[in-house]
């Protein structure tokens, strides 16, 4: 039920309907504004979508949930719980991780864990206690730094960012810091290989990340029944039970203004919808691209935008198989030559054989994924985006006989091509083509050292006044955790400009380990 405020309902127009828009739907929704939400899209989720191929399910994108509090308290600020609408699976084991001579589990329980380590690396488990100790004082100070947005120079001197200083390892990389804690290289790697999370290199992520293999141990890794597209239904759910409309199958054309006022939306169809203010969940680079016109914008032209460094592509495999597989639910395979791959990517080179993976085996713990007795495989191998000038129709069928040969000779999947009864290749010239994902840069704007707080772009677009942004092109950055904090900054920041009460961020959850 919607409330009036300053003598009348605020509109706000959310184009695109990715989790960080229909999280913020839901929050507005809840706190008395008119919402619409336009999808281009004749399905909800963005890149956290779920894509079906005839009886067998897939998350599009992301497929880990870190930091289960953060959506916990989304719900609440939306007036619900989240067990109302999500069935939540904690894993143990998180992932397992396949080196080319060992395969080690990373365990949620922390005694498990140091047995893990003691069992393939003697002499190491120490290292993860120390590990623990140190990264829960970085977490305790950066997080918070991530709840506040920075669209001001005196945002960089706030008494957070400032107590937080000393604790961002300046000039330091995530692996570099990881060497505090382990000899060992594959070790490290175990740890810092979640830079992927960003689309980037454990060598060039900046070391502050530390945050991410960190929460993972302390908050744990968990799988939503149905798939991780189930939390975008359910904001979905929410915002229209609070009166939200959620229009698909609708583009937006364009970003209406006023001189330097945005103003509301033009749709492809060429209908006009005005409102108070606009809030813009597109892919960033896409709608710097298409929904202005290129005079109007300044700092963010696509011509400076060329300029910028954005994350690595991804090559995405979804097999229906008709076998079930007694595997993790989610494996990391490391290339034989890590260090390469990855600088075969970051500089826009086709990747050679000797590939990265990830595979989820989703049926390991959800049985909705497949029908009985078949499996629903989801594979990721991180590569170049298409600013590498690849020719992905022709390479394709290469790269997906070098997946096909890795889950033969390094995991236990062995040779899956004899059981695949549905498949589908999405390329980095699909994720631009097909998902309008600038530059096919999954993982979107890179997060370099000279990418982050005031210097990505604001919350509060710097561009134009009464415009908005969420997702992983603004602050905090990519990953399901920190859109959804994205989502919940600018919605707060829309009630400061109207008065309109929202509730406090909450204290950090205690940590497990």
């Amino acid at each position: 039920m919607s409330f009036n405020f300053n003598g009348r309902t605020k509109h706000i127009a959310i184009v695109g309907a990715g989790p960080g828009g229909l999280a913020t739907a839901m929050l507005l929704a809840k706190r008395g504004f008119r919402v619409q939400v336009f999808e281009k899209q004749d399905v909800i989720g963005g890149r956290n979508a779920e894509l079906r191929l005839g009886e067998y399910s897939f998350d599009l994108g992301p497929t880990f949930l870190m930091m289960k509090f953060l959506l916990d308290e989304l719900f609440i600020e939306g007036g619900r719980r989240s067990s109302d609408y999500l069935k939540f699976h904690r894993l143990d084991p998180m992932y397992s991780l396949n080196f080319p001579d060992k395969t080690m589990l990373a365990r949620s329980n922390p005694d498990a864990m140091k047995a893990e380590i003691e069992k393939h690396f003697p002499g190491e488990s120490a290292g993860f206690d120390r590990f623990c100790k140190r990264e829960s004082r970085r977490f305790e100070k950066l997080y918070p730094c991530l709840q506040q947005p920075y669209g001001t120079l005196a945002s960089l001197i706030s008494p957070t960012l400032f107590a937080a200083a000393p604790h961002i390892a300046a000039g330091r990389s995530l692996h570099n810091v990881l060497a505090d804690y382990f000899r060992s290289e594959e070790l490290r790697l175990a740890f810092t290989f979640q830079s992927k999370y960003l689309g980037m290199s454990p060598w060039d992520c900046p070391g502050l990340f530390t945050m991410i293999p960190y929460t993972e141990h302390a908050h744990g890794v968990y799988h939503v029944m149905g798939g991780l597209c189930r939390i975008s239904h359910a904001f979905a759910e929410i915002a229209r039970e609070e009166g939200a409309e959620i229009h698909t199958s609708t583009p937006v054309a364009r970003i209406l203004h006023e001189g330097r006022r945005a103003c509301g939306v033009q749709l492809a169809s060429g209908e006009k919808i005005f409102c108070d203010d606009v809030v813009i969940n597109a892919d960033f680079g896409h709608a710097m691209s298409m929904l202005f016109d290129e005079k109007d914008l300044r700092r963010h032209n696509p011509t400076n935008l060329r300029k910028r460094k954005f994350s690595c592509s991804t090559f995405m495999m979804y097999l229906g198989l008709d076998r079930e597989y007694d595997v993790e639910h989610h494996t990391i395979v490391f290339a034989n030559n890590y260090k390469r791959n990855i600088e075969d990517i970051t500089q826009g080179r086709a990747t050679s054989e000797d590939m990265s993976l990830y595979v989820r085996n989703s049926g390991k713990t959800d049985p909705s994924s497949a029908p009985a007795g078949h499996s629903a495989l989801y594979i990721l191998a991180p590569v170049s985006n298409n600013t590498s000038g690849i020719n992905w129709g022709e390479y394709k069928h290469q790269c997906r006989d070098y997946i096909l040969r890795i889950l033969r000779e390094r995991t236990p999947y062995g040779d899956v091509t004899p059981h695949i009864q549905r498949e589908l290749i999405i390329t980095p010239e699909d994720w631009e083509k097909q998902h309008s994902v600038f530059l096919g840069a999954t993982f979107n704007m890179s997060h370099s050292w000279d990418q982050m707080l005031y210097l990505r772009p604001h919350n509060r677009f710097e561009e134009f006044s009464h415009c908005y942004l969420v997702g992983g092109g603004t602050h905090p950055g990519s990953g399901l955790p920190t859109i959804f904090e994205s989502a919940r900054i600018s919605a707060n920041l829309i009630c400061q400009q109207y008065a309109v009460p929202y509730p406090t961020v909450k204290p950090l959850e205690p940590a497990l380990v």
